[in-house]
């Protein structure tokens, strides 16, 4: 039986990334981004070019309306063996300076929109009593970083949640677990001051969206079949 990836956040970045290294592993792809540009058509046709299908889905995580009207009609036709809630931004600032829209809108799209997706497809996964559901945290839900207040709890309340998940369907054939990475070569860290940087990291470089998606690409394996709520981190040793 073919196996279907539904990647949130997947047109660039460690989404497209994770979208295209589970296609090299047989997967087709349900691609979601918000918007149907370059980018999107860019990994839409790279994916395809693994000789895997690629459908995009446009959608707002953090709207749960639009998951719904966006889902309803891929999920009567197929169900995802894997989720990956990928989806996600920061808008930093110290909180004394941050408004209540730059708090909203990041807990919005990754707590919300972790919500929002995994609450429509769950239950047909439920069904069919297998799936594998990752999510894809942050380094900084687990030490903290200055400046990040709205990002890092989302990215803690994003870990918790992975591991209350597993809890609930790990009896319904169901792995839920999560990917921490640190500091990767995306459009994220683009204003990061790399001599702050490299020396807090023991491997003394930073990541790449491959090397987070390969950890995506274990987990939805048959290799990780007795592993569920484990919190896999990506940092070069950021933090351990």
């Amino acid at each position: 039986m073919q196996k279907i990836a539904l990647v949130t956040g997947a047109s660039r970045g460690i989404g497209k990334a994770i979208a295209l290294g589970l296609a090299a592993d047989g997967f087709d792809i349900w691609l979601n981004c918000r918007r149907d540009g370059d980018d999107a058509r860019t990994t839409r046709d790279a994916v395809q070019a693994l000789g895997r299908s690629c459908r995009t889905l446009l959608f707002d995580v953090s709207d749960a309306d639009a998951v719904d009207t966006a889902l309803d009609g891929p999920l009567a036709e197929d169900v995802p063996f894997a989720l990956i809630n990928n989806a996600g931004f920061a808008r930093d600032g110290v909180l004394g300076l941050m408004s209540r829209k730059q708090w909203d809108e990041v807990l919005d799209v990754h707590l919300g929109g972790f919500f929002n997706v995994t609450r429509k497809v769950l239950p047909y996964m439920q069904r069919k009593r297998r799936g594998r559901i990752v999510n894809v945290a942050s380094v900084s839900g687990e030490m903290g970083v200055a400046g990040q207040t709205n990002y890092c709890a989302a990215k803690a309340g994003l870990i918790g949640a992975t591991k209350a998940l597993a809890r609930e369907v790990g009896k319904r054939g169901i792995l839920v677990n999560a990917v921490a990475p640190g500091f990767i070569d995306t459009g994220m860290t683009d204003g990061l001051k790399q001599d702050d940087v490299i020396p807090l990291i023991p491997l003394a470089r930073t990541g790449t969206p491959e090397e987070v998606a390969h950890c995506v690409r274990f987990l939805c394996s048959e290799g990780a079949s007795y592993i569920t709520g484990h919190v896999l981190a990506v940092n070069g040793g950021l933090h351990m």
